[in-house]
């Protein structure tokens, strides 16, 4: 990731760019497992005429089953893209407050770093202009008679 350079995608275009392909997929798979559970039900109903001769009612049983197999299939699918969407939202949300809380930590810690910095410049300063105004103190005109 390209965290704090400005050139590319940064962590927040990629982790958008990500989502906005999942929802793409689990669109998909909705629309897929929709369209699959509509064509097995028409076809479940096409098949369930009653007809005279037993082997061709044999064959539209067995025609029934596999149709009512495949609706359930895909209604699982459904149910489990459920599951997923609420596993999604609810981890999402934990992992966002994570980043924020990871930025905000770093943040602090460089705030606290320019300010380290920033004392030790402060004492540097101050430990300077002491020896100074010693050198003055014991070098002065004043200071001199006094001792005499």
């Amino acid at each position: 990731m390209n965290k704090g350079t400005g050139v590319g995608i940064g962590p927040t275009a990629a982790a958008a760019a990500a989502a906005a392909q999942k929802q793409k997929t689990m669109m998909h798979r909705v629309d897929t497992d929709i369209a699959s559970i509509v064509d097995n039900f028409t076809q479940l109903v096409n098949v369930a005429r009653v007809n005279d001769p037993p082997v061709r009612n044999s064959q539209e049983t067995f025609m029934m089953e596999m149709r009512a197999a495949r609706m359930v299939q895909a209604a699982d699918s459904l149910l489990k893209l459920v599951s997923e969407l609420k596993q999604t939202a609810i981890f999402s949300g934990f992992a966002s407050l994570n980043d924020h809380v990871e930025h905000r930590t770093n943040e602090f810690n460089q705030q606290a770093e320019k300010t380290d910095r920033m004392l030790a410049r402060i004492g540097d300063e101050a430990a300077a202009s002491l020896k100074e105004f010693e050198s003055h103190y014991y070098s002065s005109a004043q200071r001199t008679a006094e001792t005499e």
